[in-house]
């Protein structure tokens, strides 16, 4: 079996990082790795583009921190929480233009195919009602998968955004021992991550195993607090349509907020409140706008002790 050339590229596993279709046919495909030649000739007319549409991964951020670190919005929460449905319903109000305020336009993506990946299931197709999309595996990976769009304000500023979408096994088990070495891809969240997006799942909540998904939540809420360091955070209620017991709802909220009192509530779901004839669900439009909304924390630096007006000899070493 033959293998690529490129320490970037990891075909056949995924697509070919240069963009070919077939990735036998990339002129970089050969052998092996340790088979490469010492200087890569690679004719840049057969070259089609150099990312594949798809979910991005660590060997990505590179090309798409180019122009500008993106902000990484680190979704976090059980599996089956509803972390991936919310992406996808995202995706879908975006594509018909109700997306955010009118001062932020969404101005392209690197990983369409990986958004559309996970809309699919939301879409109404002849013969097939909607559903949601597939359960996000760990597949043993090391990182999580990201999805990447860029926004354009008022002024013309572009700025792009890395979404998470991670398995909800990894957070679990990270909550539980930070350490995992199974829960490699949670570790990776709470480093780089510049937002959080804690999702308490109303329906979890609400099952026979209520008791242990409040504690499981109290839990990940503890090693989120001591992760943090700061950063923006919401606590996102999905499946806003699931009633629950009021003493489960106050010990979750209590939970978070005793922990983290600057934690923004958002209650979120895809079926539409009573009287919405948009069919834009309840609450998602105002979460992604405070998301886009959030900044990354700025370096503060001690003011400059000289008595000199030179910039170039004001900060001196002593």
């Amino acid at each position: 079996m033959g293998a690529c050339s490129r320490s970037s590229c990891f075909a056949p596993d995924c697509t070919c990082d240069l963009g070919n279709v077939n990735h036998t046919k990339c002129p970089a495909w050969g052998e092996g790795k340790e088979d490469a030649p010492a200087t890569e000739v690679v004719d840049a007319s057969s070259l089609l583009l150099p990312w594949s549409g798809s979910a991005l991964g660590l060997v990505d951020l590179g090309f798409v921190a180019g122009p500008g670190k993106p902000l990484v919005v680190g979704i976090v929460g059980p599996q089956n929480a509803g972390k991936t449905t919310l992406l996808a319903a995202w995706y879908l109000l975006i594509g018909r233009g109700l997306s955010c305020s009118e001062q932020r336009r969404f101005a392209g993506s690197y990983s369409l195919a990986g958004w559309e990946a996970l809309a699919g299931s939301l879409r109404w197709s002849p013969g097939h009602s909607p559903n949601f999309p597939p359960h996000t595996t760990s597949r043993g990976g090391r990182a999580p998968g990201m999805l990447h769009a860029l926004f354009r304000n008022s002024s013309g500023d572009a700025r792009g955004y890395l979404f998470t979408d991670a398995s909800g096994e990894w957070f679990q088990k990270w909550s539980i021992n930070r350490d995992a070495p199974d829960a490699e891809g949670a570790r990776w969240v709470a480093e780089h991550a510049d937002v959080f997006l804690l999702v308490a799942d109303r329906q979890a909540l609400a099952g026979e195993n209520k008791g242990s998904a409040r504690s499981a939540l109290q839990v990940l809420a503890r090693r989120l607090a001591a992760e943090r360091a700061g950063r923006p955070i919401a606590l996102i209620w999905t499946k806003a349509d699931v009633p629950i017991a009021p003493e489960i709802e106050k010990a979750v909220r209590d939970a978070v907020l005793k922990l983290m009192p600057d934690t923004r509530e958002f209650s979120v779901s895809v079926s539409s409140a009573s009287g919405n004839d948009e069919n834009k669900g309840q609450g998602l439009l105002e979460l992604l706008d405070w998301t886009l909304d959030r900044r990354r924390a700025c370096l503060s630096l001690p003011p400059a002790q000289s008595a000199s007006s030179d910039l170039l000899f004001m900060f001196g070493v002593k």
